[in-house]
């Protein structure tokens, strides 16, 4: 059984989320930096928020800098979303493989997600959620992006795999 870490005010815990889960639209002021380039900013992003899971970030296409990605051959399958496709990103003479993610053709409760993309924070020099720099969530598999905002623990470190 997995006790959630007390939530302290001003914070939420990612124990409330649902599950399955759900996909609004947010105002934040969500940034990526690397090695002074910017790869995306917006404040019309989506945030999907997930049982146990810190809340990942969707940037829409208009907001990335395009030419920097480039598809990838690799493709998943969520149950919820529906197939999602990959990207790899070249920036700051780094080349990153599989770090984006995108759902062309979405489920219907996920069409928000259309004409959008989400990064893995890792590898980045700076990802940002209204100026603060986050953690990436633990692990290899998840995309979360970790604040001071949300109370975890967090799926995706060492022993969570059946949260």
């Amino acid at each position: 059984m997995v006790v959630p870490d007390p939530a302290r005010p001003g914070q939420e815990s990612v124990w409330v989320y649902p599950r399955p889960a759900v996909a609004h639209g947010c105002g934040h002021h969500l940034k990526i930096v690397h090695h002074g380039i910017m790869l995306a900013e917006t404040r019309r992003g989506v945030r999907m928020l997930e049982t146990s899971h810190p809340p990942s970030y969707y940037f829409p296409r208009d907001d990335i800098a395009m030419e920097l990605l480039q598809t990838s051959s690799r493709t998943s399958i969520c149950e919820w979303k529906g197939q999602a496709t990959y990207f790899d990103v070249a920036i700051g003479g780094e080349m990153f493989a599989d770090i984006g993610w995108s759902y062309p053709s979405p489920t219907d409760d996920f069409m928000l997600l259309q004409h959008h993309v989400a990064f893995y924070a890792g590898p980045f020099e700076g990802c940002f959620v209204d100026g603060e720099k986050v953690v990436p969530q633990p692990g290899s598999f998840y995309g979360g992006w970790i604040t001071s905002h949300v109370a975890g623990p967090f799926k995706g470190a060492p022993g969570s795999m059946f949260w």
